[in-house]
């Protein structure tokens, strides 16, 4: 008997029993071909192989065994299991999200032409006369090819009654996602191959066309260069076409075969000689190797612009020279063409990234290539799952951002927290980089949990920027304010743009406007399954959900009132982008957000375009603030400071103080001094005055008294419940009888309940 764990949401592993023929081939870590419920076939993951029977329900034999090596080890199923319990979810779940989908199969329906079936398709509609036909000339057809040939989505009624009518039956089978990539070389065919003497005779065979001879004299160099020629080689050394090659093989001079080769990218490119360390640097790294003697986590706390990433090279250099892995966790895919490329100048080939933007196959070998030792992988936080064989450091770089916690689906887990617990399981080093760090770490640096180290001035010497805050309020009330930008704002880009520097704003929302209103009646363009009003896009010329993705025409007149004048309200990036245009005409504008990079180059293609100079205002929302190193940049804007931390939770003061600190951080890093301005209606607020003083220990005291007096973290461990369901009053009288239950189990612990700012999202 053995267990397995299957890519489901369900709380416990399954045992089922082994067939004897197949006992010696089972291992932990492979996945075994199991039935599951009524007709449903997975690929399960063993964990444990010598269960006993089941008391309580009779075991099913497993069908096959996919796997003749395991996919993970005893250390990823540590990792695994205590997500599932600190996180509060199921194995089955982590499972899910740990591995490549190519390694989730499941049972594909498929159908298959009745042994008894009637010739003569009496009674059959067109449609299904026309499946029939089809199965006619194939065996088997999946559900997918059958929406293909029908041309239509809906095709299980009709399925339905092709079974109903004994025309077809359904068959269940495994299907194998992964399929290596390959590319068609060339080789010489028997006897060439073997004896080489015999290539005269080939010349002669081909001596009444140049261009065949041309090709053959281009292989004969190439493979002294190369072990496989590909058809595209010749056709560029030899400059000959598909039908030359081909007439080769028709003579038996050349033959085609195919040759699997890697989807990761390979660096071309010399690798550089890593710079010399500045002695703040140098100082940072002898305080990091004196901290993991002692403690194995590290806080490097580093201004922004100090240096923090030639710190990480040097330890991850150290590293490599002794045959260790390294991982590199970076919180967003934005990040990951800019350090990548860094990164690749000094380490070249031994540099792979896995992110959420690589297809299925290449997750796969991505997958390969780590278990095979791969040295240095950077990733998002979905990196945590892979399979490390040597794993000796772990870099979190910019380890305070939202990004590294997964909220939805489960495990909800923090990449952060997670890497210090995956950190212990393979006795490795972990360094929590970043210049605004999380309340937690610092708490945990300060009480020596941590190690910490701290690098207090820029990289060259530069000073941070200076910061100026602009009340927008008496700017509205002189009325000086053009659209949403300050007279102070709209100078500081005139100058900036006459110095050759570039700019970039940042406002933390997307769209062009986040209101459409009637001013008559008040009535507002809402979605039809969230609570949230609907957002104008100008460039699709619709109102969108940003929540469930609804989208609508923007109506002409009010639906209440009847009356036409509609206006927008609020802005987004889209609409400073468009208005932009109109005070500062000359300058070439781009923007990033989540709707201008949706496709897999298009982050790369943007930052790419800002760091060569093809753009001079780059407008975005919080991708901006993230850890990007442009050297150009003289002026930062942030436009609306307030909405920052106008949201209900109890970190937003502290995300606020991050991101305005962060994006500040963009400029000025190279030549001069930069310059930031913030624009709010509120310029007394704590948080504003910390940002402008660059003062991280006075926004740290002022949170703690807080999260103190209200029992919140780091002082308590807090666990938030989410009740759902369509029906609103149901929901709330569920609601109130759970609270009463856990109140009388946990007393004041109990904070709640309480509606969510956004009340109702996709109809729950």
């Amino acid at each position: 008997y053995i267990s397995v764990i299957l890519p489901l949401a369900v709380r416990k592993a399954f045992t089922y029993l082994v067939p004897t023929k197949l006992e010696t081939q089972i291992q932990f870590g492979i996945r075994v071909e199991v039935p599951f419920g009524k007709n449903k076939l997975y690929a399960a993951l063993v964990i444990e192989t010598d269960s006993v029977a089941p008391e309580d329900y009779k075991a099913k034999p497993i069908i096959s065994i996919i796997d003749q090596v395991p996919i993970i080890d005893e250390k990823q199923l540590q990792l695994w299991q205590w997500l599932s319990a600190y996180y509060a979810c199921t194995l089955g779940e982590v499972m899910n999200a740990a591995l490549p989908s190519a390694f989730k199969i499941n049972s594909e329906t498929r159908i298959m032409a009745s042994s008894v079936f009637d010739e003569f398709y009496e009674g059959l509609t067109d449609k299904e006369y026309m499946i029939a036909q089809a199965l006619k000339h194939q065996k088997e057809l999946s559900i997918k090819e059958v929406q293909k040939i029908l041309q239509q989505k809906t095709v299980y009624p009709l399925i339905k009654n092709l079974l109903e009518k004994k025309i077809i039956f359904v068959k269940e089978e495994m299907q194998q996602k992964y399929k290596a990539k390959t590319v068609t070389c060339v080789r010489l065919a028997e006897p060439y191959r073997s004896n080489s003497s015999k290539l005269d005779d080939a010349f002669k065979l081909c001596s009444r066309s140049n261009r065949q001879v041309e090709a053959l004299m281009a292989y004969i160099q190439l493979s002294r260069e190369q072990k496989s020629i590909r058809k595209q080689d010749i056709y560029e050394k030899a400059t000959v076409d598909s039908t030359v090659l081909n007439a080769l093989v028709k003579k038996k001079i050349f033959e085609y075969y195919d040759k699997e080769v890697s989807r990761l990218n390979v660096y071309e490119d010399t690798v550089e000689d890593i710079k010399e360390l500045t002695p703040q640097q140098t100082q940072a790294c002898t305080a990091i190797r004196e901290g993991f003697a002692n403690k194995k986590v590290t806080l490097l706390h580093g201004v922004t612009g100090s240096g923090k990433t030639r710190v990480y090279a040097e330890l991850i250099q150290e590293h490599l020279q002794r045959n260790e892995q390294v991982l590199y966790l970076i919180p967003e895919i934005a990040l990951t063409t800019q350090l990548t490329k860094r990164m690749q100048k000094v380490f070249g080939d031994r540099v792979a990234v896995y992110h959420s933007r690589l297809n299925n196959n290449e997750r796969i070998e991505l997958w390969q290539a780590v278990l095979q030792g791969k040295p240095l992988i950077m990733a998002a936080r979905s990196g945590l799952f892979l399979p490390f064989s040597n794993l000796k450091l772990i870099i979190v770089d910019e380890s305070h951002d939202g990004s590294f916690k997964q909220f939805d689906p489960a495990p909800r887990y923090n990449a952060r927290d997670a890497a210090i617990y995956m950190s212990r399981l393979h006795d490795a080093n972990i360094i929590l980089g970043t210049a605004t760090p999380s309340i937690e770490s610092y708490f945990n640096a300060k009480s020596e949990k941590y190690t910490l180290v701290e690098m207090k001035e820029r990289f060259g010497g530069i000073q941070l920027p200076k910061i100026l805050v602009v009340d927008a309020k008496v700017e509205m009330k002189k009325r000086q304010m053009q659209s949403h930008f300050t007279s102070v704002l709209i100078h500081e880009m005139e100058e900036t743009l006459k110095r050759g520097e570039q700019i970039i704003l940042f406002q933390n929302r997307r769209g062009y406007a986040p209101i459409l209103k009637c001013l008559t009646c008040t009535w507002k363009q809402e979605c039809i399954h969230c609570d949230v009003s609907l957002t104008y896009h100008k460039y699709t010329n619709n109102m969108r959900c940003h929540y469930c993705g609804y989208h609508h025409r923007i109506l002409p007149a009010c639906p209440k009132c009847g009356d036409p004048q509609l206006t927008l309200r609020g802005f987004g990036t889209e609409k400073i982008e468009d208005e932009l245009q109109i005070y500062l005409p000359k300058a070439k504008i781009s923007r990033m957000d989540f709707d201008t990079v949706k496709s897999k180059q298009a982050h790369s293609m943007i930052i790419n375009d800002f760091e060569e100079k093809r753009i001079d205002v780059l407008v975005g929302t919080q991708m901006v603030t993230k850890g990007l190193d442009f050297d150009n940049v003289g002026l930062v804007g942030v436009l609306n400071a307030d909405s920052l931390w106008q949201f209900p939770d109890f970190r937003s003061s502290e995300r606020a103080f991050q991101m305005m600190t962060q994006v500040s951080g963009r400029a000025g890093r190279k030549q001069r001094q930069g310059k930031v301005i913030i624009q709010t209606f509120d310029p007394s607020h704590p948080i504003i005055r910390e940002v402008l003083n660059y003062d991280f220990n006075s926004f740290y005291q002022r949170e703690l008294l807080e999260r103190q007096s209200f029992k919140y973290p780091p002082y308590f461990r807090v666990i938030k419940l989410t009740l759902k369901h369509p029906k609103a009053q149901l929901l709330n009288e569920a609601t109130r009888f759970f609270v009463t239950k856990l109140v009388q189990l946990l007393g004041s612990r109990v904070l709640g309940p309480s509606v969510p700012h956004v009340p109702r999202v996709r109809n729950y």
